[in-house]
């Protein structure tokens, strides 16, 4: 994370209650933050010219008509011949992936073609972004192979393309750098992962892969985790203002990258609900101050160096005595306990064990007391310990947990089973010990996860991908988890099978006298064409503003006269079936004509989308059907006639109740008429109608 310059700054030991978080000072922790905003845009995909349309099925709910694919992924070398770590970690965890080939989904969703260039659409949008930000677009677009092997894409690489960079977004608690804006492909969406004895079988749905992303990454001039918040919702609205970026669930991520001086730089994802931000920052800041805080712990019981309180003033041949010192304390060791647990009472290992799974068990010399216990800061969310961080590595490797000797007996396990333990193992007061219960293979690879871990105890935290902790749909309680090491410059790399496009100055040019409507311009223009208050706001609301204007200016279709603007906005706003707009559009014209009636615009407008009529001939074909079914207004000496003639047969009501009678007569006057008048203007006449006959 680059930023403010602290190298000469003098930072103190960090201050503060972590069982307090809303009360750590960011200034004086030398907190830095910057967000990472992926925003999927209406248009077609990227690469592939298919629809980016989304099939919201569950996993048992999956046709059976869609063909499917089982790859494993490998990583590749990046540009200079090295493995990126975050890679060569997903290939260790000995996963098989089953791809769903959606109808959206073309041969290079499948990676079984080339891709085409980049969607023409998909460009102008982020060029309209980036302009909307003041950023600098780049010449010439060279689509970059970016090394993902978590299985979220055939080709085990995601397709970025930087478009701009040097913009600047301005909030109220200042101005946010913004680095880069690039362009690039969704992920595949994930399903289900069934676990099998040589490893987990993880399911993905190719409808979203390929769908356009615009990233965006801020500078870290966040200043405070409420500026944060602030600044996503500031980020979100400009990218909802061109109107052309997808709305609802998952269509918008918040990664944030959060450090403090005497931590270090994490991404955190999972962001979905902006309310959320600020707590999981502070949280994220408690954990940093914890885990510096327990490594000067060790370091002193070792006689070693204890970190400085700014990372930038770390050394590094002290670090490297610390990691050969803990390389030599705590030594890759596994044990076979599992002949120790056949009489366990717990129902967990048993049910393990009788899956032919094994317990297998490291010691941590010196880690007693200091893996820590489940205890909750005064918001009710987990308080940072050791405990969680190893339980967190080892789950990567796919185990569902381990035991450690901090939280020991629980979970069925006894005082006896633990004094067993020690006695075959010889363990000190001072020792802790961890137990993994697993298929051999997997319970090999998640102990030594867990003693990496705990060898990384002694140093600074490490530079990681964290992901928010997640129940039900929703934060947890703010903490996050381990999720993968952050990537480094080793996992890009150029993508020979795209073309470059070069960006022309007419093009940026075009762009720039076409930026899309300010919020506050947006209402100027809206808010004089004659519809009420709480109209003109849902439209707003709802993005419908553009939907309202062609309407009332006939530019729904030549074919298509201008609506009244009151009719129009309730229309489009009262529109749940999503009726296309012309279909809609030329209903409301007939009704507004008086030559529909109110309760014949639903069922004609659903006979137009099934007989699938040309615009230009919508509203003859409409006509003709009024017609045939019966949906022409009453005539007026009708609707007079029937009125006069309910209020004769129910005289005795009109008496008595005066304009209390209207909702009754009302009622009977509609089914007398048969639903052929225009409920308003039936109304008006009865109520002229029951006047006269109470005076």
């Amino acid at each position: 994370m680059k930023g403010k310059d602290l190298s000469n700054t003098i930072i103190m030991e960090p201050i503060g209650d972590i069982s307090v978080p809303e009360n750590l000072n960011p200034t004086i922790l030398g907190f830095m933050c910057g967000l990472e905003i992926h925003q999927q845009l209406d248009t077609g995909k990227l690469h592939s010219r298919m629809p980016s349309k989304l099939f919201d099925y569950k996993f048992e709910e999956i046709p059976n008509t869609w063909k499917k694919s089982t790859r494993r992924l490998r990583p590749a070398r990046g540009e200079g011949g090295k493995i990126d770590v975050a890679a060569r970690f997903e290939h260790r965890r000995n996963r098989s992936f089953v791809y769903f080939q959606s109808p959206n989904s073309s041969l290079v969703e499948l990676d079984e073609a080339p891709p085409d260039v980049h969607d023409k659409n998909a460009v102008d949008v982020v060029l309209t972004m980036s302009a909307m930000m003041n950023a600098k677009p780049v010449t010439a677009l060279q689509a970059m192979r970016k090394t993902v092997v978590d299985g979220s894409n055939t080709s085990g690489f995601q397709r970025t393309t930087l478009v701009a960079t040097q913009g600047i977004l301005e909030t109220k608690s200042g101005k946010v750098g913004i680095d880069v804006i690039c362009l690039e492909e969704d992920s595949a969406r994930k399903l289900n992962t069934e676990k099998t004895s040589n490893g987990d079988l993880v399911f993905y749905n190719l409808d979203r892969l390929g769908i356009p992303l615009v990233e965006i990454a801020t500078a870290p001039d966040i200043i405070s985790p409420e500026h944060a918040k602030e600044t996503a919702i500031q980020l979100g609205s400009l990218l909802r203002d061109t109107r052309k970026v997808r709305r609802g669930l998952g269509s918008i991520r918040q990664d944030l990258n959060v450090s403090i001086s005497c931590g270090d730089r994490v991404e955190i994802k999972g962001c979905q609900d902006l309310d959320w931000i600020p707590k999981i920052i502070r949280l994220e800041m408690a954990r940093q101050i914890h885990m510096y805080r327990l490594a000067n712990e060790l370091r002193s019981e070792a006689n070693l160096p204890k970190l400085p309180p700014n990372r930038l003033n770390d050394e590094i041949p002290i670090e490297n005595r610390v990691a050969l010192f803990t390389k030599s304390k705590l030594k890759l060791k596994i044990h076979d306990l599992t002949d120790l647990f056949l009489d366990c009472e717990s129902s967990m290992i048993q049910k393990s064990l009788s899956k032919k799974e094994v317990v297998r068990c490291i010691i941590l010399p010196g880690f007693a007391g200091k893996i820590g216990n489940k205890k909750l800061d005064n918001n009710g969310a987990q308080l940072p310990r050791l405990g969680r961080e190893l339980a967190s590595a080892a789950k990567l490797a796919g185990v569902a947990g381990i035991f450690h000797s901090d939280e020991l007996p629980a979970y069925g396990i006894t005082d006896s089973d633990i004094n067993s333990i020690i006695d075959q193992l010889s363990l000190d007061k001072s020792d802790a010990f961890v137990l993994c219960v697993a298929p051999n293979w997997q319970a090999d690879l998640a102990l030594e996860s867990v003693l990496n871990r705990a060898r990384s105890a002694y140093h600074r935290i490490i530079q990681e991908v964290r992901n928010v902790v997640i129940k039900k749909g929703q934060p947890d309680d703010g903490t996050t988890t381990a999720m993968r090491p952050l990537p480094g410059s080793a996992r890009m790399y150029p993508e020979t099978d795209v073309p470059i496009l070069k960006i022309k100055e007419e093009r940026w040019k075009n762009v720039l006298e076409n930026i899309p409507l300010t919020p506050q311009e947006r209402y100027d223009r809206i808010s004089e064409i004659g519809v009420s208050d709480n109209q003109l706001d849902a439209i707003l609301r709802a993005e419908l503003d553009d939907t309202l204007i062609e309407g009332v200016e006939g530019k729904i279709d030549e074919a298509i006269p201008a609506l009244p603007p009151k009719a129009w906005a309730t229309a489009i706003l009262e529109n749940p079936e999503k009726i296309p707009y012309p279909i809609l559009a030329a209903s409301i014209h007939l009704r507004e004509s008086n030559l529909l009636t109110r309760e014949g615009v639903t069922a004609i407008n659903k006979l137009a989308i099934n007989a699938n009529v040309q615009n230009s001939e919508l509203i003859g074909w409409m006509s003709e059907k009024i017609t045939d079914l019966g949906y022409s207004p009453a005539d007026s000496n009708d609707v007079e006639a029937a009125i006069d003639e309910v209020i004769n047969e129910m005289s005795d009501m009109v008496k008595s109740r005066g304009m209390g009678s209207l909702g009754p007569l009302m009622g009977i006057v509609m089914k007398k008429l048969g639903g052929s008048a225009d409920g308003k203007i039936v109304n008006k006449l009865l109520k002229s109608k029951i006047e006269e006959f109470s005076k």
